[in-house]
């Protein structure tokens, strides 16, 4: 057997990888799992969906007023969105 016929999993960067690709799916069902725990407290006790809302509430009070004009930006001669014509 050559080095062309060696399986892919005898590359060391590529089990590294594969590990660390293992490791992430794994932080995503955890959190994931942490969500949907929340989640389902949030459906059982609705006093607790009551103290979210007002912290999202007192954590945007807390952010204050956006500026004025702060989303108008005369300068730029491009539209934000560009027509392109497909025949």
């Amino acid at each position: 057997m050559t080095d062309d016929d060696a399986p892919l999993t005898d590359d060391p960067r590529l089990a590294a990888g594969l590990e660390h690709l293992q490791r992430a799916a794994r932080e995503m069902i955890a959190a994931s799992r942490a969500l949907l725990d929340v989640a389902e407290e949030l459906v059982e006790d609705p006093k607790a969906a009551a103290g979210v809302v007002d912290l999202l509430g007192s954590l945007a009070d807390r952010r204050g007023p956006v500026p004025s004009g702060a989303d108008e930006d005369d300068d730029d001669p491009d539209p934000p969105v560009q027509r392109i014509p497909v025949s």
